[in-house]
């Protein structure tokens, strides 16, 4: 293994398993893809261990990246899974990151607002449901960030479902179809639209119907006595 191995509250080592196995299985399930995805390469996969390295110390530490004077844990979740850790990669990118942050900040009909207040309107819901509310709030359009708003989407519903003690969402070679082409209508489907409105619970009930399917205890550390 070759990214992070131990965890405060994900099973890091198991995560990394289930990558490890889509990445070489990847090519093949990228052709049964209803839009074909860049491949799955070395770096995709370290970045996005440091990613869930990040959400456990999230959850470990209780910082709920959606709180005001926390949101920029969300800025650095799409900044890992794009740059990873390293500072060098980080300044090649520097305007890239500036740039995100502009969007993410400023966003007209969308950005970090949008979110936030989707997320206090749903507090109530089950994390099941907030999970895939929140991602459909990443992903449509305008999705949050410039680049990488599968894979943050991804490890921002893990940081939801995992800190209410349920099984991050991890992607695998059995659930890849089932994810992504939904993903995709999504991503085609403006926030304030008639579309949106319509779609929205379907789409929502839908995907927390399929987080909670694909919660795999494997992915938590056993509770310390």
């Amino acid at each position: 293994m070759s990214g992070p191995a131990a965890g405060c509250i994900l099973d890091l080592g198991a995560i990394e398993a289930s990558l490890r196995d889509l990445q070489m299985k990847f090519p093949r399930v990228n052709q049964l893809l209803e839009s074909r995805r860049d491949s799955m390469d070395e770096t995709m996969v370290a970045n996005m261990m440091v990613g869930y390295a990040f959400v456990d110390s999230l959850i470990a530490q209780r910082i709920d990246p959606f709180a005001m004077g926390h949101l920029k844990a969300l800025l650095e979740i799409n900044a890992l899974v794009l740059c990873g850790p390293d500072e060098r990669r980080r300044a090649l990118a520097k305007s890239h990151l500036a740039a995100t942050e502009r969007r993410f900040y400023e966003q007209a009909g969308g950005g970090i607002r949008d979110v936030v207040e989707w997320c206090e309107l749903h507090r109530g819901e089950c994390p099941w449901k907030r999970a895939a509310g929140v991602y459909v709030r990443i992903l449509s359009e305008p999705e949050l960030f410039i680049e990488g708003n599968h894979r943050s989407g991804a490890l921002v519903m893990s940081y939801i479902l995992a800190s209410q003690g349920h099984p991050p969402f991890v992607l695998t070679a059995q659930n890849a179809k089932a994810y992504f082409d939904p993903s995709t209508l999504i991503m085609k489907t403006r926030k304030k639209s008639i579309a949106m409105l319509y779609r929205m619970p379907q789409i929502k009930r839908r995907l927390a119907n399929f987080l909670k399917e694909e919660a795999d205890p494997k992915y938590l550390l056993p509770p310390r006595p």
